[in-house]
């Protein structure tokens, strides 16, 4: 095995997403992706400190993207518009990896369906993807409640536009900031009708 191969990150992520498909998270170990990734155990700690943080792969990226996205947004935007604007910044990251993001996603979901601790670790990864967006709109002047609120809709945006996205068309033509900026304008009108 190649001590510094390219893509080690992408290959475990990958291999991980497989195994846990085939054989479960439980009775999947460390060692066992990385030698379905071709590196060793060393080199998987070396990109990530346990097999559940393989679920969050990209987080932190993720989180500054979206705030970067809020933050560059236009000073008379609107806080959903704001959040728009995060969307697009971090979907436009994120389609640089459309092909093995949507090939993924699928396996993925079916893995953490199975596993009470990857719902738990996805649900704690929502939490603070909505706390980066909120907090990057309290730093725009937006009101606490309504960053929260608006931190929680770009969340529910991302994950059913992603979802959507992901099981579209493989040819990867379309695009994921599109399926997420429809997202929101759906959580927007549904938001508006509960009156």
């Amino acid at each position: 095995m190649a001590r510094w191969e390219p893509g080690a990150r992408e290959r475990l992520v990958v291999a991980a997403v497989d195994l846990f498909t085939e054989q479960g998270y439980d009775a999947t170990t460390v060692a066992q992706i990385a030698e379905r990734a071709g590196v060793t155990k060393s080199t998987f700690f070396r990109h990530f400190p346990d097999k559940r943080e393989l679920l969050v792969a990209g987080q932190e990226t993720l989180s500054r993207l979206l705030s970067e996205g809020i933050a560059d947004a236009p000073a008379d935007a609107s806080p959903l518009e704001a959040v728009a604007a995060g969307l697009e910044r971090a979907s436009s990251a994120m389609s640089r990896m459309s092909r093995m993001s949507r090939e993924l996603a699928p396996r993925l979901k079916a893995a953490v369906a199975a596993s009470a601790e990857l719902q738990e670790r996805d649900a704690l990864k929502s939490v603070s993807l909505a706390a980066a967006m909120a907090t990057a709109l309290v730093a725009r002047g937006v009101p606490d409640p309504t960053a929260a609120l608006a931190g929680e809709l770009g969340v529910l945006a991302f994950k059913r536009g992603y979802a959507q996205w992901s099981e579209g068309d493989s040819d990867g033509k379309d695009d994921l900031a599109g399926y997420m900026l429809a997202a929101l304008d759906e959580l927007r009108a549904a938001s508006a009708s509960l009156g």
